[in-house]
């Protein structure tokens, strides 16, 4: 559990920020929310998350640019008319009103492409998932933003800033027609300061022009203002963002910290900042003081640094990830000017080369997955409760370790894994020295070295041109030496699929193995001093639900058989890692479904990955269960494929069986098929002559029966079932629940081959903000209030307004019974 003081504080972020208009008015609730935020500090932190307008605009066309780019020489004049969407007379009554985050690229059709190539041929457009965006689409990548915004006189002598977590790709901020900022990189954050532009006590117009015409990945990356941003007010003397650094090691019961906290004085006196520097521990008590006064020059800079012990230190761990805070406040002759708060965790960690991983000095295997950040209904603009619930479903797998792939997530998935107990690789989006790509790498590093979750900083994947040569060994070492200045406390690692020992091999403190499982021991032979991980492993494809291959309907069965060449299957890759401690563990790739890269069919019209443990909704396959047997203790019997055959009468089909126990009997209409014993880290399998009725699987551990697993012969789909993961939800225009539909026959039973549309009607202040069924071939629409269900299954993502009451969420389908669901928001 999360300590009370820093629970609320995640709330409070969850909650989200004001709106622009309760800036204007002064609201007393008006304070910070999220990182570095508390209600008492002058700081104010707001996110601006309604009230924007959106448009297309055009990559190459002026004229349908709204005049951006018209004459270039309006960038040599502050002011000057740049593009007509900049300026405050300018009419967006016909622009889209939406909320961020914000991703227009799920609105986009689904395209093929106009030339496809010969059949059996990759399409390169597959990648990514056949939206229509890159430079052929130049009508559909360009985005425009506008929001208006007002500032409170009482502002005035304040500095402020906007802090843009990400944006895809290019991005040109305009404040009031000024171009303020000009951000290129998909993925990294931005900061910048619009104190000078900015009219206080006046309406302001904030407009931000993305240009997705360039990607960054092979897969698909979405578009537009994809994570949040952020209205940031202080005092002239103040912390600056990702100002301060704890280093905090256990010592005895206790523990003890290097703090060092950066402060900036951003006016013309010099000042004599007072700092206070507070531990508190997870529930919220103060366990360390020190007090320091720091002497700040005319914008100048300093630094109150401290080192600080307490008796008694809850460490931060996967099953009790308790977090204590760092509190800085500020003040200049007496008066208080900034509180700056910094989760922390007490832990310790360590690689070793012959062992493995150690968390707090126990040794543990890492149980991880790689995921991208799409998810579907919603694309790349994941709710933060969103964040939370697939780090969740990971948990519930048995992950206890995730890798960021491959680019920097956002914030508020890393709050996730510091608040639920999962350990990360922390990826920087390009292997490359030049000053754009340091500079990505030295914000990552910067934001997130406070994190007990983050165990590496990972510098590159699969670089195939340098990751093998010396050009790939001087960048790496240019990078690695970066990373060591800022953060010598965690081990830098890449992920290599080819030319191991060489290159870049050497020059990480940490080396993953992508797929090439087999070849790790030999490589641990050679180098034994060097720990090694599996950074990218499995890649087994899957089709939710379905047990027979269908190349022309794009199906993979959901048995753990088939992979890409340079990959294997769960079982093949899992066996080698489980049974040699000196593999520090491994990360499937992956844990959910994305968009783009359909392997293995690489082509229309499949637009979605089969790899995942689950699809895209986060509905489990098959393989789920096997890493769930293996990767958690509690006993487990998981029995497939469904028995819904009428097209296979007296066919063999293959039955299987994932489980952790000591046997399993196999019973099919109540006659045996044989008991088995249970192989660690494998599968049990049967061959089984289909008749409708019904097949069991009987497991028994420690001699005692479990309960047991049967699936049945179904009736004709009669209703549907809804769910949700939570009731109550925060009136606060972000929360979110997530809703499950499932079609049962008349006696109740899961009718797995059903595809069934069903709607999703609303009563009450929450509306649906995205569907979806984790089908890899559906182009139907994700912002939409229908789907059909895939193999019985369909999910909804319901989004709160901000107001409170009771939600009511009714599923229909033609010739089925309804079901309903009720939610409240307060």
């Amino acid at each position: 559990m999360m300590g009370k003081g820093l629970a609320a504080s995640r709330r409070a972020l969850l909650k989200g920020g004001l709106t622009a208009t309760a800036l204007a008015a002064g609201s007393p609730a008006l304070g910070q929310t999220g990182p570095g935020a508390a209600a008492t500090s002058p700081r104010r932190r707001l996110r601006l998350s309604d009230g924007w307008r959106f448009a297309l605009g055009h990559a190459h066309d002026p004229d349908r640019d709204f005049g951006f780019g018209r004459d270039q020489r309006t960038y040599a004049k502050a002011g000057m008319r740049v593009a007509e969407a900049a300026e405050a007379e300018f009419d967006d009554a016909g622009w889209t009103e939406v909320r961020l985050p914000h991703d227009w690229a799920i609105d986009l059709p689904f395209t093929p492409s106009p030339s496809p190539p010969p059949e059996g041929e990759e399409d390169p457009r597959a990648a990514h998932g056949f939206k229509p965006l890159g430079r052929e689409y130049p009508d559909t990548s360009v985005g425009w933003y506008r929001l208006p915004l007002t500032l409170p006189a009482d502002l005035a002598g304040k500095r402020l800033s906007l802090e843009f977590d990400g944006a895809f790709r290019d991005v040109t901020v305009f404040l009031n027609g000024h171009i303020v900022h000009e951000h290129e990189g998909g993925y990294s954050p931005f900061r910048l300061d619009i104190t000078d532009v900015a009219a206080v006590g006046e309406p302001n117009i904030l407009t931000v022009r993305v240009d997705a015409s360039l990607g960054e990945g092979w897969f698909y990356e979405g578009a537009g203002i994809y994570r949040h941003v952020w209205l940031v007010v202080t005092d002239p003397v103040h912390v600056p963002q990702w100002g301060a650094l704890v280093r905090a090691t256990p010592e005895g019961d206790g523990a003890n910290a290097e703090v060092v906290v950066d402060l900036a004085n951003e006016t013309d006196a010099p000042a004599d900042a007072e700092v206070r520097l507070t531990v508190l521990d997870p529930n919220g008590a103060r366990v360390a003081e020190q007090r320091q006064t720091v002497r700040l020059d005319g914008w100048g800079k300093g630094q109150a640094t401290a080192a600080l012990a307490w008796p008694r230190a809850p460490l931060w761990s996967i099953e009790t990830p308790r977090l204590h805070r760092l509190v800085a406040e500020v003040s200049v002759a007496g008066r208080p000017v900034d509180r700056y708060e910094q989760s922390f965790g007490v832990r310790t960690f360590r690689f070793d080369p012959r062992q493995g991983f150690f968390l707090n000095g126990r040794s543990m295997k890492l149980l991880g997955a790689c995921c991208h950040q799409d998810h579907a209904g919603v694309g790349a603009a994941v709710p933060d409760r969103l964040q939370y619930w697939r780090i969740e479903q990971l948990k519930a797998m048995g992950c206890n370790a995730y890798r960021a792939s491959h680019n920097p997530p956002t914030p508020e998935l890393l709050d996730a894994c510091d608040d639920l107990g999962i350990v990360v690789i922390d990826e920087t989006r390009r292997m490359a020295s030049d000053r754009a790509a340091m500079a990505e790498l030295e914000t990552l590093v910067r934001r997130d070295r406070n994190r007990p979750s983050v165990i590496a900083w990972s510098i590159g994947n699969e670089e195939q041109a340098i990751q093998g040569n010396a050009r790939g060994a001087r960048i790496g070492r240019t990078m690695k030496r970066l990373v060591n200045r800022l953060d010598p406390t965690r081990p830098v690692t890449a992920a290599l699929d080819q030319s191991f020992g060489e290159g870049v091999s050497p020059v990480v403190d940490v080396l993953g193995f992508n797929y090439r499982t087999p070849l790790m021991e030999g490589y641990h032979q050679r180098v034994p001093g060097q720990p090694i991980l599996g950074s990218e492993t499995g890649s087994t494809v899957q089709t939710r639900g379905e047990y027979v291959r269908d190349d022309a309907r794009h199906i993979v069965p959901a048995y753990d058989t088939e992979h890409p060449w340079w990959a294997s299957t769960a079982e093949e890759w899992w066996t080698i890692a489980a049974e040699r401690p000196y593999i520090a563990g491994g990360f499937i790739w992956t844990g959910f479904d994305y968009r783009g890269e359909p392997t293995p069919f690489n082509r229309w019209p499949s637009v979605a990955s089969y790899f995942g443990a689950m699809d895209s909704c986060g509905f489990p396959k098959d393989n789920y269960w096997f890493y769930r047997a293996w990767w958690r203790p509690e006993p487990l019997v998981h029995l497939f494929p469904h028995w819904d055959w009428p097209e296979r009468l007296g066919e063999t089909i293959p039955v299987w069986v994932h489980a952790n126990v000591d046997r399993v009997e196999l019973v099919v209409n109540g006659q045996s098929m044989g008991m088995k014993d249970v192989v660690p880290n494998r599968h049990l399998e049967w061959a089984v002559p289909y008749q409708p009725g019904w097949i069991e699987a009987r497991g028994w551990k420690d001699g005692r029966a479990l309960p047991p697993v049967r699936r049945e012969t179904t009736g004709a789909p009669t209703r549907l079932a809804l769910s949700a993961d939570r009731e109550r939800l925060d009136a606060d225009g972000q929360d979110v629940a997530m809703l499950a539909v499932s079609v049962l026959d008349s006696r109740g039973r899961f009718s797995p081959r059903a595809n069934e549309q069903v709607t999703f009607e609303i009563e009450g202040p929450a509306r649906v903000i995205g569907v979806g069924n984790g089908n890899p071939v559906s182009h139907e629409a994700d912002r939409a209030a229908t789907r059909l269900t895939f193999n019985g299954l369909a999910q909804a993502i319901v989004q709160t307004e901000r107001r409170g009451g009771p939600i009511t969420v009714t599923a229909r389908a033609p010739g089925l019974r309804a079901a309903t669901v009720r939610l409240r928001s307060t």
